[in-house]
């Protein structure tokens, strides 16, 4: 009951919404919306579980080493990622040898533009784990943030021929792919999403950006098949984070600084498109500026 009435006010506010033109920032004014995620019970007391088993004196170093990664966990996905960080570090000084720490650091790194930092966590987790199945993409990532188009492509693409089918490898590709070789991005974009077999509720993300549905289809889809409201933030957290760096790719600076922003209210943490949104807004509003001063200057 409660999901169909968070279903129907969301559709009641995208029915405001006069159209999704590229440049239009006035059809944002009253975006659907979740109610931001909050701590849940079971998370409460999984925490208050390991701070009473961390004070026991009788356990050996992999055990409170797995403890540490496993509460820094919990409070990154409660948006604790100061305490998580020192979880992870505390983790590592015990037992060095865990590529899923180093990957999450690697992640962090990005977040804080530490990109040599990030490529070394990544790195580290290849070495110690040339199965992991998150460390290459994380590591293409770092690497398009840190400006080496070239190897993130390397990164990326080797990533995306291990699973066709997953539209986030292609999503990522396709963004990479416009800053590289724009004029050849969306093609690759229509043969990858062509090859695939479109099943993966992320593909409406592809096909919004080949321009097969418009944005009010796309919200309101995402509106109207979230099965509740933890779904709900979670589509919209990626929903909004590629629509903004649809707007940003176009040159609509203050369109994607308002999506980069309303990513983030959902309180999707553990989500890439959460994580990454603060960098990004923080690029976006870069360019703004430089783009406001230089027309200031004309």
């Amino acid at each position: 009951m409660i999901a169909n009435r968070l279903k129907l006010a969301c559709l009641a506010a995208l029915m405001m919404l006069t159209g999704c033109t590229a440049s239009s920032q006035s059809n944002w004014t009253h975006p659907p919306m979740a109610v931001p995620l909050q701590p849940t019970i079971q998370q409460q007391i999984q925490l208050a579980r390991i701070d009473q088993l961390l004070k026991r004196n009788d356990l050996d170093k992999a055990t409170v080493a797995q403890m540490y990664y496993e509460r820094g966990l919990l409070n990154d996905s409660l948006g604790l990622r100061d305490l998580a960080r020192l979880d992870f570090n505390q983790s590592l000084s015990l037992k060095a040898n865990q590529p899923d720490v180093f990957n999450i650091l690697g992640v962090y790194f990005t977040q804080s533009a530490h990109f040599d930092a990030a490529y070394e966590a990544f790195d580290s987790t290849l070495e110690l784990n040339v199965q992991h199945p998150f460390a290459q993409r994380n590591r293409g990532i770092a690497l398009y943030y840190g400006g080496r188009l070239d190897l993130a492509h390397e990164d990326l693409l080797a990533h995306y021929q291990q699973d066709l089918n997953d539209p986030y490898r292609v999503i990522w590709l396709y963004i990479l792919d416009r800053e590289r070789t724009p004029e050849a991005a969306l093609g690759k974009l229509k043969l990858r999403f062509d090859a695939s077999d479109k099943e993966s509720w992320g593909w409406q993300i592809v096909r919004l950006y080949l321009g097969e549905i418009t944005e009010s289809q796309f919200l309101e889809q995402i509106s109207s098949e979230s099965e509740d409201n933890t779904q709900l933030a979670e589509r919209l957290t990626e929903g909004y984070f590629y629509l903004a760096k649809a707007y940003q790719l176009q040159g609509d600076y203050p369109a994607a600084i308002m999506l980069y922003k309303i990513t983030l209210a959902g309180n999707v943490y553990e989500f890439v498109e959460h994580r990454f949104a603060l960098l990004e807004l923080s690029r976006v509003m870069s360019l703004y500026e430089a783009q406001n001063g230089t027309q200031e200057a004309e």
